[in-house]
C-alpha cells in the first residue's frame, strides 16, 4: 500500500477565509450541517456570517444571536500555534477522505502531530475502558498488524481498549481523537500518552474549541470522528450501555465494516459485542480478520470526491420567501423527524425557499436536526 501518494488533492483557505470560517462555526446554533447549508446559500462565510442577524429575526428568535467576533477568531488561532497545532478546513488537502464524505462532517478539524497519518486509510479500534488483560493484549495484536499493513488506528485515548490499541501503533501512526479541545485531555492519566501520539508518529483531532473541558454530551461527536476516520470499526469488549456501541452504530450508518471480538456470555464486558455479532457485524478471532476485510476498501481513490470549497459566486440570489409561504413551512414541521423533500412536496415551494426558511429556524434555535438528513421542530415550538 503506497500510503504516501495517498494525499489526497484541495483547495488550501486563504487567512481571511479560515479566520470567517472558524467564527461562523464558533457562532451560535451553526452546527456542521447549517455551517455548509450557509455557505452553499451564500457562497462564502464572510457573507453568512453579515446574513446571521436577519435569519435569526426571521426564524423568530427571541433575542440576539451572538456571532464569534474575529478577535475571538485570531485568539483561537493564536492559542493553537502556541499549542503547536493548526486547523484544517474540510476541502483542504490534508482533511481526512473518509471523514469528508459523512453527513454532517464538522468544517474544521485542530489537529496537532504528523499529518502524514491522516492521509492512510484507518482501522477504529474502541472498546470497554475497564478492559480484561486479555481484551487489551488482542486490542494490540490488532492495532499492530493493522499498522504493519499500513493503516492508521484511529481510538479515543479512553482507558483500556483505546489505550493498549493507541500504544501499540505508536511506531506506525495513530489518532486520537478527542471529545474537549485538544489542550484539554481526557482522562488526566494518558496526557503522557497523548504527548508521545502526538511528537512521534501519530495526531490528535479535535472539532471543539481550544479551552473546551469535555462533558458527558461531547463524547458521541468524539465517537462521530473515530467512526467517520475509519474504514471500519473493531469493537473489542463493549458493555450493553456503552460509548462504544454509539460508534459501532455511526460506523454502520456512515456504510463503514463494523467488527466485534465474540466473548463470554458471563462477562458483562462481551454483551454489547456479542451482540453487535447478532445483528450482523464481522466475527473477529485473528487481526488477519480486519485486514483482509478492509484491503478492497483501501483504495487511494475510494472516496474521491469534488473538493467542497466557498462557491465563485455570492449565493444564489434568492428573494427570501414570504410570510405566508413561511408559514406554510413551518406548519409543516412537528415534534416527529420528518425528511426535508416531504416537506417540499407538502408546501409544493422550490426547494431554495424550504431550505432558506429551515436555515433560518436552525439559526433561531427552533429547529432540531436528526441523523440522515431529517428535521423537526425544537421543544417547545
Amino acid at each position: 500500500m503506497d500510503v504516501e501518494s495517498a494525499r489526497p488533492k484541495g483547495i488550501a483557505l486563504s487567512d481571511r477565509q479560515r479566520i470567517a470560517w472558524l467564527r461562523l462555526i464558533r457562532s451560535d446554533n451553526v452546527g456542521p450541517a447549517t455551517f455548509r447549508g450557509l455557505i452553499n446559500h451564500f457562497g462564502s462565510a464572510e457573507a453568512a456570517l453579515a446574513a446571521l442577524p436577519e435569519l435569526s429575526a426571521r426564524g423568530g428568535a427571541t433575542r440576539a444571536i451572538r456571532i464569534a467576533t474575529e478577535a475571538e477568531a485570531h485568539r483561537e488561532l493564536e492559542t493553537a500555534r502556541r499549542f503547536g497545532a493548526r486547523f484544517i478546513g474540510i476541502g483542504e488537502p490534508d482533511y481526512p477522505q473518509a471523514l469528508r464524505q459523512i453527513d454532517g462532517a464538522p468544517p474544521l478539524i485542530a489537529v496537532k502531530g504528523d499529518v502524514s497519518v491522516l492521509h492512510r486509510p484507518a482501522t477504529g479500534i474502541v472498546g470497554s475502558r475497564n478492559a480484561s488483560i486479555s481484551g487489551a493484549k488482542f486490542a494490540a495484536m490488532i492495532a499492530r498488524d493493522c499498522g504493519r499493513a499500513g493503516y492508521a488506528v484511529v481510538s479515543g485515548l479512553a482507558r483500556g481498549i483505546d489505550t493498549a490499541a493507541h500504544r501499540a501503533s505508536l511506531d506506525t501512526g495513530t489518532i486520537a481523537a478527542l471529545a474537549g479541545g485538544l489542550n484539554q485531555p481526557y482522562p488526566p492519566e494518558n496526557v503522557p500518552l497523548l504527548d508521545e501520539i502526538c511528537e512521534g508518529r501519530g495526531l490528535a483531532v479535535s472539532e471543539m474549541p481550544f479551552g473546551w473541558e469535555p462533558r458527558a454530551r461531547d463524547f458521541p461527536r468524539r465517537n462521530r470522528l473515530i467512526a467517520g476516520i475509519a474504514l471500519g470499526l473493531v469493537v473489542v469488549e463493549a458493555a450493553t450501555r456503552s460509548g462504544s456501541l454509539i460508534t459501532a452504530r455511526l460506523a454502520g450508518e456512515f456504510g463503514r465494516l463494523v467488527f466485534a471480538v465474540p466473548g463470554s456470555p458471563l462477562d458483562p464486558r462481551c454483551q454489547g459485542t456479542n451482540g453487535l455479532l447478532k445483528d450482523g457485524a464481522m466475527i473477529v478471532t485473528s487481526p488477519s480478520d480486519v485486514i483482509e476485510a478492509l484491503a478492497p476498501l483501501s483504495q487511494l481513490d475510494l472516496f474521491s470526491a469534488p473538493m467542497a470549497e466557498e462557491p465563485a459566486s455570492n449565493g444564489p440570489g434568492l428573494s427570501p420567501p414570504d410570510d405566508s409561504e413561511r408559514a406554510r413551512i413551518t406548519d409543516a414541521l412537528g415534534p416527529a423527524p420528518v425528511e426535508v423533500d416531504d416537506i417540499i412536496r407538502h408546501t409544493g415551494l422550490p426547494a431554495p425557499s424550504v431550505y432558506l426558511v429551515l436555515l433560518e429556524l436552525d439559526i433561531a434555535g427552533r429547529l432540531h436536526r436528526h441523523p440522515g438528513g431529517m428535521v423537526s421542530l425544537a421543544m417547545g415550538d
